[in-house]
């Protein structure tokens, strides 16, 4: 039996989740939570195979909680399951430490199938963005330029287009403050703007490219 951890902050998510999976024989839902701290927090005390989370959680990103258990707890499984575009957030969630990322606009037997792939030893991914990364392809702008980043800089990245400041992100990120204006300055060139508003804004624009 799959033991799956549930993290999402939207109370209907997770009971829809929960519905799913009751019925199941081979997953059992352990329990949910909803913010990245009661992950962690979950993972230290109790037996996890697979965490099923959103990426935008409180408290702490998705992004960085992968960082978290690919070093304490790397034999925990876990799948993004996001609204974010597949083609802008995958690819890093990947390079992360994920092991597949699910857009919340799949039916339930894809959720089921990538479980169950994750649980195998697989990766999973869409089928779509599988051939465009197979044949070096992206079909959109947006993509593209987030192919392009770092892991740190799409944390970052995603942080700042929330309304994090620069110590609240490196208190997330468990960083130095002057690293994140580093990654900032960085993303500035690599977007070529001059302030934090256009900042974010070519960020978004980016994203709507999708």
């Amino acid at each position: 039996m799959i033991k799956l951890l549930i993290a999402d902050n939207h109370p209907i998510t997770r009971k829809g989740l929960e519905v799913l999976f009751s019925a199941s024989s081979n997953i059992k839902i352990v329990a949910s939570v909803d913010n990245g701290d009661a992950i962690l927090e979950y993972v230290k005390k109790n037996p996890v195979d697979i965490i099923l989370t959103e990426a935008d959680l409180p408290k702490l990103n998705g992004l960085t909680v992968l960082r978290y258990l690919k070093n304490d707890h790397p034999d925990v499984k876990t799948i993004i399951l996001s609204a974010q575009p597949e083609e802008v957030y995958a690819v890093n969630a990947i390079k992360a430490g994920a092991h597949g990322y699910i857009h919340k606009s799949v039916n339930v037997i894809t959720i089921n199938e990538a479980i169950l792939k994750v649980a195998d030893g697989g990766i999973y991914l869409s089928n779509d963005l599988t051939q465009q990364l197979a044949f070096g392809n992206r079909v959109n702008r947006g993509g593209s330029f987030y192919k392009k980043l770092s892991t740190r800089e799409a944390e970052v990245l995603k942080l700042l287009t929330i309304g994090r400041k620069n110590k609240e992100i490196s208190k997330e990120l468990d960083i130095n403050e002057k690293t994140v204006s580093t990654y900032k300055a960085r993303l500035m060139r690599k977007l070529k703007v001059t302030n934090l508003v256009d900042l974010v804004s070519q960020a978004k624009l980016n994203e709507s490219l999708l």
